[in-house]
């Protein structure tokens, strides 16, 4: 515990420091609680978005042979030209949302490529959006999971030093103001009887 003073002054400041704890601390808890909530919330929707990728790829190791046939580079047309995001807030966090995804026009000769190749580079277009999804969704989670540390840390500070400190600080300053009140009524009546027999002693020399 630090050192603390032992007056009417500091024992204001330790009451006036401990209503500020206590009142901060259901806030921290909420913060906490909402915190706790919304990591759940994403990890289940996290785990629905990686069921639909894997569902998408096993759809798409079908046909997938087609992919390797000569003179066909599906890669150029699948290549995210730039991911949109948004924000939202939760309990005080600013969390990436995902947007969508800006692909380059694929620009080919209709009467070379085969038919199939327009419905391959739009699955696959869906495939790569839905990773870069799972991507912000795995940031947003972390970010979650980084602020409640620090809230757990702030609420354990709160509860298990700040207030008990307080309290404490504020229990020993009232037993020594109030020793001294004691022992100040004590030397009092002591003063007031030897004045009682000084005048005694005079009203009788």
């Amino acid at each position: 515990m630090p050192k603390i003073r032992f007056t009417k002054g500091e024992l204001k400041r330790q009451r006036d420091a401990l209503k500020q704890y206590e009142r901060y601390l259901p806030t921290l808890q909420l913060k906490k609680q909402q915190l706790q909530i919304e990591i759940l919330h994403q990890m289940s929707f996290l785990e629905d978005k990686k069921r639909n990728e894997r569902e998408k790829r096993n759809n798409i190791e079908i046909w997938s042979g087609l992919l390797e046939e000569p003179g066909i580079n599906m890669r150029q047309w699948i290549k995210p030209k730039q991911a949109a995001l948004n924000s939202k807030n939760i309990a005080g966090v600013d969390l990436p949302v995902f947007g969508d995804v800006e692909f380059d026009a694929a620009e080919y000769d209709l009467f070379i490529m085969p038919l199939w190749v327009d419905a391959a580079i739009e699955v696959l277009r869906v495939l790569v959006s839905l990773r870069e999804e799972i991507r912000v969704i795995e940031k947003g989670i972390e970010i979650l999971r980084q602020e409640l540390r620090i809230t757990t840390q702030r609420v354990n500070l709160f509860e298990k030093v700040k207030i008990p400190e307080a309290e404490e600080a504020i229990r020993r300053i009232k037993i020594y103001i109030g020793d001294q009140m004691t022992n100040a009524v004590g030397r009092s009546k002591v003063a007031k009887r030897k004045i009682e027999a000084l005048i005694l002693q005079e009203a009788l020399a």
